[in-house]
């Protein structure tokens, strides 16, 4: 994340907090953004940062102006549009992006002497070593970038199942009421429900912690 989008990070946590302030808004945004509702509180609390890319798919799916979340607003300030896209979770746009705030690529420049060369001065015999170790530290780079990409599908996989826990959720109630178990059967599944979403959570900690440990693997 960049200076500019590390400034800003309190006012748009500040902003999100806004717009989900009513009761189960949380939720509906999460479910919009394509995002588990325990992530997106996650990022309310403060416990995960965010990107500007998130921040400007909430002002796209919501249909915010863009650049609204840039600056500290009061309720009244929250567009009828986008309120009423929360409450009736009526996406305007679809976000197909992460959450996950962004390392600044690296630009890669051939040494350069701190003072000019002299004139006449004899070239230096370790450029060749020089510019082989560059184009091994630019090879490395690119892998990692593979790699970080790959993590970001999983991240994506994760945050967006192929099943919908709330549907799954129902789904097995109808099934409870009609089968009409006893309790030991019906406490079972419910634990059942309530470990899977917890070590989904689990697993997309470890992957976030997985891609922050990427992007800084052999950086000086």
């Amino acid at each position: 994340m960049n200076d500019s989008g590390a400034s800003l990070l309190p006012v748009w946590r500040a902003n999100l907090a806004l717009l989900t302030r009513e009761v189960g808004a949380s939720t509906r945004l999460a479910r919009m953004m394509t995002f588990s509702p325990s992530y997106l509180k996650l990022i309310l609390s403060g416990r995960r940062e965010f990107s500007e890319e998130f921040v400007r798919g909430v002002e796209a799916v919501t249909g915010l102006p863009v650049g609204w979340m840039d600056a500290l607003r009061e309720d009244d300030e929250v567009p009828d549009e986008a309120r009423a896209s929360i409450d009736n979770e009526t996406p305007r746009a679809r976000f197909r992006g992460t959450a996950h705030p962004m390392r600044k690529r690296a630009v890669l420049r051939a040494p350069e002497p701190i003072f000019g060369a002299l004139a006449g001065a004899p070239k230096r015999d370790d450029a060749p070593a020089d510019l082989e170790a560059h184009r091994r530290l630019a090879g490395s780079r690119k892998v990692r970038e593979l790699a970080m990409q790959d993590v970001r599908r999983l991240e994506r996989y994760l945050n967006l199942p192929p099943v919908d826990a709330l549907a799954l959720r129902m789904r097995i109630d109808d099934v409870v009421a009609a089968a009409e178990p006893d309790e030991r059967v019906r406490a079972d599944l419910a634990g059942r429900l309530e470990q899977i979403d917890k070590h989904r959570e689990l697993l997309l900690r470890h992957v976030t912690k997985l891609y922050a440990l990427l992007a800084r693997l052999g950086e000086p």
